[in-house]
């Protein structure tokens, strides 16, 4: 459909060699984008360009850490010299220390919103003077629904930091929507994945913990992503911008299974 067609528009994607990222760079490239693909994992991130070359568009696979800013520099400049322009940005790689909140040192804070906040700001301003020269563009970002309310697991930092990634998402769809440049966010909940898998199989209730707060009835998975990333990259969407998008399953609507089952069962068995 004309609608969603991306045809030749150029994305860059971070955290592209598995989960979220690799998903939206394959629509991305489905709906007709050529990818520049970022990941730290190059055998993966090789793996999904491998992908996206068979569907008939450029992909151009960089070995990289998003959180030095010199190789954010570097990438652009090849950005430039390779492509000429970015459409596109999807902001979806960024790590995290997790911890009780009276344990955690300074380091892990700064760490944590230097890479969620930080980093993620420094690549979006280049990808936004580049849009903001252009006359257009699209800019996404992963948050999370941790950001709106409290997951109640440890989580404290995580949250300061992907609530930080809401408000510049606000601020910049603010400053920026009326010279072209559209900036939304996308909020998950609990997405099945190797890290979840090993979390459920350490901990026997937090896997009915999640799902009890997913009125959907089971966990997301990294191809949820899939059709609303290209949506808001698309012209379908060339009237949403500042969008905080929930892709919970229900979760926040639903407002409960924050916390841990665990101490609720035990004092009932007890």
């Amino acid at each position: 459909m004309q609608l969603f067609d991306l045809t030749d528009r150029v994305a860059l994607v971070t955290g592209t060699a598995q989960g979220m990222g690799r998903a939206m760079a394959l629509a991305f490239a489905e709906a007709g984008a050529h990818v520049m693909l970022l990941d730290r994992n190059a055998a993966g991130n090789e793996a999904t360009a491998h992908e996206i070359a068979k569907l008939g568009r450029r992909a151009l696979p960089i070995a990289c850490d998003i959180s030095d800013f010199a190789e954010i520099d570097r990438i652009y400049a090849t950005l430039d010299a390779e492509f000429g322009r970015i459409d596109i940005l999807g902001n979806v790689a960024g790590e995290a220390k997790a911890g009780p909140a009276e344990d955690m040192i300074l380091a892990d804070v700064q760490q944590t919103f230097h890479n969620l906040v930080i980093s993620r700001f420094y690549c979006t301003q280049a990808a936004g003077r580049r849009m903001l020269a252009q006359g257009a563009g699209s800019i996404i970002s992963i948050g999370s629904i941790a950001g709106v309310t409290s997951l109640a697991r440890h989580q404290a930092i995580y949250g300061m930091a992907m609530a930080s990634v809401i408000h510049m998402t606000k601020e910049l769809s603010t400053e920026w929507s009326g010279r072209g440049v559209r900036v939304n966010a996308i909020l998950p909940a609990q997405i099945w994945n190797s890290g979840l898998e090993a979390r459920a199989q350490a901990d026997p209730y937090l896997r009915d913990t999640f799902l009890y707060g997913i009125p959907r009835g089971r966990f997301g998975h990294p191809d949820d992503i899939r059709g609303l990333a290209v949506w808001l990259a698309s012209d379908s969407a060339s009237f949403i911008t500042g969008a905080i998008i929930p892709m919970d399953g229900g979760n926040l609507a639903k407002n409960g299974g924050g916390g841990f089952l665990a101490p609720l069962i035990e004092k009932h068995i007890a």
